[in-house]
């Protein structure tokens, strides 16, 4: 259990930060890529791009392989979806109270249409 919730731990706190996030979304679109290639988009040198790909690296969400001077990323999407299992369980939670709070809203409106004769 301890380190499931510490694999927890680190793929969430590696999906909080957006340039992470923007790295993983091209490695889901693309199979696999170099890591200037990956840095391309990025308004930041190489060496935080690099810091980036660790941490993704150390929450198990990419593989890195080194061919001669290349080094390539892959995506490991095995973390996410167990982050996600985590997130379902407590979706009954919330569910019901977004289901709530939109009826609200939509009487709300409905209220306001009618007020103004419309």
């Amino acid at each position: 259990m301890v380190n499931y919730q510490h694999a927890l731990d680190r793929t969430f706190a590696a999906l909080t930060d957006p340039t992470r996030r923007a790295i993983l979304m091209r490695l889901e679109a693309e199979e696999a890529c170099s890591v200037s290639a990956l840095a391309e988009p990025f308004a930041i040198k190489l060496p935080a791009v690099m810091k980036h790909l660790d941490v993704l690296h150390e929450a198990g969400l990419v593989s890195r392989s080194k061919t001669g001077r290349t080094v390539t990323v892959r995506l490991i999407p095995e973390p996410m979806r167990d982050a996600m299992e985590w997130l379902e369980r407590y979706q009954r939670f919330w569910t019901p109270r977004l289901d709530r709070l939109a009826a609200y809203a939509e009487a709300q409106e409905a209220a306001m249409v009618k007020g103004h004769g419309l």
